[in-house]
C-alpha cells in the first residue's frame, strides 16, 4: 500500500528518533542483558538500572523495526537485535554507540552550514577535525576502532570469496586500522605476505600475525610500502575528490606498473530508489567533508593517478571491489 504524502513526510522527519533509540540501548546495554530465553521490560530494566515503562516504549519501537521481537509482554532477540550484543561475532554495538556519540549529532545539526558552504559540519564541531581528534582522545579512538572492526566483519568473508588474493606476494592494506582484514587474508592465503599502514598509535595497538609486518606513517605524505596489491577498505569515502587524489598519486609513487590496487567501497548505484550509499554519502558529506562515488567517478579518480580502472567486482554485500592497475 502507497504511503501517503503528508505520512511520508512525518516519517522521515522523525526518522532521528528510532535510530536514537537503537543507540541508547546499545549504550545501555540491553541486549546483552537478554539471552536466549525471553524477558520483560521489567527484567530488562533492572538489568540496565533504567525505568521499565519508558525502556517498554523504547523496545516497542525497536521491534516493529525487527529489532527484538515482542509478544506477550515480553522480548526476545531476533537477527538484527543479536548484532548489539557484545559478544556477537559481527556485533555492531559499538558502530551504533559511535554514531550516537555527540560529534555526529551536532554534525547533523549543523548540516546547513555543510550544505551552504559546502565544508564538513564536523570541522566546526571539532576544530582540528576527527582524524586529528582520534589522537587525543583515546576513549573515542577505541570505541572508533571497535566500531570499524565490528562493521568490517560482515564484508571480510564476501570479500575474501569473491577476490583471489593468491597472486600477489606482498599486500598492503593502506589505512587498514588493527588489520583485521589483512590477516583474514594471511590466514586464508599462506603464500602471502602484508604491510599493515596507517597511523603509528593505531598500528601500535595492532596485534601480531604471521608474515605481518606493521609500518606507522601518514598515507598522505610518507612513503607507502611497495607491494604487489594494494587495499583500502573504506578509505576514500572519507576524503573530497582533492584529497583522493592526493592518497592515490602517494601510493602510485611506490607502485610498481602492473601492480593492483583494491578499494573496497559502497558504490552508488544508477537507480533512483533508496540505497543505503545515498545515506552513506549524506553523512561523509556533513561529518567528514567525504563522499560516495559511482564506477565513473572511481574511474576518473584511477586515470588522474597513474591507474586504469580493471573492473568492480560485486560481493553478495554492499560493499563492491573497484580494481584498478597501475600503468
Amino acid at each position: 500500500m502507497q504511503t501517503d504524502p503528508v505520512t511520508t513526510i512525518m516519517q522521515i522527519t522523525n526518522a532521528h528518533v528510532a535510530a536514537r533509540c537503537l543507540q541508547t540501548i546499545a549504550n545501555l546495554g540491553v541486549a546483552d542483558a537478554l539471552g536466549e530465553a525471553p524477558k520483560s521490560a521489567q527484567a530488562l530494566a533492572e538489568a540496565a538500572g533504567v525505568d521499565a515503562d519508558a525502556l517498554n516504549r523504547v523496545l516497542r519501537l525497536l521491534s516493529s523495526f525487527g529489532i527484538f521481537a515482542q509478544s506477550d509482554g515480553k522480548y526476545a532477540h531476533t537477527d538484527s537485535s543479536r548484532l548489539l550484543r557484545s559478544d556477537h561475532p559481527h556485533s555492531m554495538r559499538s558502530f551504533s554507540r559511535m554514531i550516537g556519540l555527540d560529534f555526529n549529532w551536532y554534525s547533523y545539526g549543523e548540516l546547513q552550514y555543510a550544505i551552504t558552504t559546502g565544508e564538513p559540519a564536523g570541522e566546526k564541531i571539532i576544530p582540528g577535525g576527527f582524524w586529528k581528534h582520534l589522537e587525543t582522545d583515546s576513549e573515542t579512538a577505541r570505541l572508533f576502532n571497535e566500531a570499524m572492526e565490528g562493521k568490517s566483519q560482515s564484508q571480510i568473508g564476501p570479500v575474501l570469496n569473491a577476490c583471489d588474493f593468491s597472486p600477489y606476494r606482498t599486500i598492503a592494506d593502506i589505512g587498514g586500522g588493527k588489520g583485521h582484514l589483512l590477516r583474514a587474508i594471511l590466514a586464508a592465503h599462506p603464500g602471502c605476505e602484508g604491510v599493515l599502514f596507517d597511523r603509528p598509535h593505531v598500528v601500535a595497538e595492532a596485534p601480531a600475525a604471521p608474515r605481518l609486518r606493521l609500518q606507522g606513517g601518514d598515507f598522505f605524505k610518507d612513503r607507502i610500502p611497495e607491494a604487489g596489491a594494494y587495499i583500502l577498505a573504506d578509505i576514500i569515502h572519507d576524503w573530497n575528490d582533492s584529497d583522493s587524489l592526493a592518497i592515490l598519486e602517494n601510493i602510485a609513487r611506490s607502485a610498481q606498473p602492473g601492480a593492483r590496487i583494491l578499494l573496497v567501497e559502497t558504490l552508488l548505484p544508477d537507480d533512483p530508489g533508496p540505497h543505503w550509499a545515498k545515506v552513506l554519502d549524506i553523512h561523509m558529506m556533513a561529518f567528514l567533508g567525504g563522499r560516495q562515488r559511482d564506477r565513473a567517478e572511481f574511474e576518473a579518480l584511477f586515470n588522474k593517478t597513474g591507474f586504469t580502472l580493471d573492473r568492480v567486482i560485486e560481493t553478495g554485500v554492499p560493499v563492491s571491489v573497484v580494481e584498478g592497475v597501475r600503468r
